[in-house]
């Protein structure tokens, strides 16, 4: 897909989703091989609360209750270069998927329509853009 935003193959998504007054983040994953390293990136990059604690349990409640957060109309977390995490620690990836796919369901089923969460595996093997927390 033609990029003309920057070389972002997703800058022009990720302006419209801001346009609709959504916020963007996103979660490198480059270089991450262990479960310790995904949790100090997602501490970092989804700028978690202090009392996030680095495992399942606590990224899962951490996704599902946003009170953490700056309020916003909705949320779309693109996590990226999570391909070679994926690789070498494939268990670990699966947990991954279902705390994500987990907090994603649970948005949906919010009597709040503005408060969604969706989260995006980028396919690219360039990190996206960082930005827009």
């Amino acid at each position: 897909m033609a990029d003309d935003a920057g070389g972002n193959p997703l800058a022009p998504v990720l302006e419209a989703v801001r346009g609709a007054g959504w916020t963007t983040t996103t979660l490198s994953l480059s270089g991450v091989t262990d479960k310790a390293a995904f949790m100090e990136r997602c501490a970092r990059d989804l700028a978690l609360p202090d009392w996030f604690g680095r495992n399942w349990d606590a990224l899962a409640d951490c996704l599902t209750d946003l009170s953490w957060a700056p309020p916003a109309r909705g949320r779309l977390l693109v996590v990226s270069g999570w391909q070679a995490y994926a690789e070498e620690a494939p268990g670990e990836w699966r947990i991954a998927q279902e705390v994500f796919d987990s907090a994603v369901e649970h948005w949906r089923g919010a009597e709040d329509d503005e408060a969604r969460l969706e989260i995006v595996l980028a396919l690219g093997p360039a990190d996206t853009e960082r930005g827009g927390h």
